[in-house]
């Protein structure tokens, strides 16, 4: 338990920390040329999101344009990703086990989720709207591997990654591309979402884990 109460505290100290130096951070973010040091501080900016990310995408691919924001951007999110699951998996992984599969109805929903663990966790990567640190948390307490968890992470967040980028390139540059590609990426997140209900992740597939009831 002291375990698990030192982590936690940790973590929303730091995330204090980056809210009350979060508009320097941005401005700092602005004006950096490193690339190394500007992944790192993106690393952060996205294990503890006081800041929303899509605006920290949005200043560096502003500042370094959309090839080397969108790598920098990329590799920042996908690296926070496995850093949370690492640190949850470590810190809580036995208290996890026990709330996802002590209750009946979200223990089967979870046992579905373990038998797709990869193309669930890269199909909601591709939905921009589900919070990620949920995401990584849920995944970090199931029995989903380290390894498969970070690659179906890491490909799944590149679309919307380069879209908090574009968006943000296009604000310096061209704010008329904004809207064309807004909507590229709301039709890719339609077609997303069809293949994701079609593949067996939507409502009629978490309803079939309800065992059936017998008269």
């Amino acid at each position: 338990m002291l375990k698990k109460v030192g982590m936690a505290a940790a973590y929303i100290a730091i995330g204090c920390l980056i809210y009350v130096y979060g508009s320097d951070i941005l401005q700092w973010l602005q004006s950096a040329d490193n690339l190394v040091l500007v992944t790192l501080m993106a690393t952060v900016m996205a294990l503890f999101p006081v800041i929303p990310y899509p605006v920290v995408g949005g200043v560096i691919g502003a500042a370094l344009g959309p090839m080397a924001g969108g790598i920098v951007t990329w590799a920042g999110s996908a690296m926070a990703s496995i850093l949370m699951f690492a640190w949850v998996r470590y810190g809580y992984a036995e208290w996890g086990s026990r709330l996802l599969h002590g209750q009946h109805r979200l223990g089967r929903v979870t046992a579905m989720f373990e038998r797709n663990a990869f193309l669930a966790i890269l199909f909601s990567r591709l939905i921009p709207v589900i919070p990620s640190i949920f995401i990584n948390v849920y995944a970090a307490l199931s029995t989903m591997s380290f390894l498969s968890y970070s690659v179906a992470s890491s490909l799944g967040k590149i679309p919307a990654m380069l879209l908090f980028v574009l968006v943000g390139d296009n604000l310096m540059t061209n704010p008329s591309n904004i809207i064309l590609t807004v909507g590229i990426y709301a039709v890719f997140l339609g077609v997303t979402l069809w293949i994701y209900k079609l593949a067996g992740f939507g409502p009629q597939a978490r309803a079939k884990v309800e065992p059936e009831r017998t008269s």
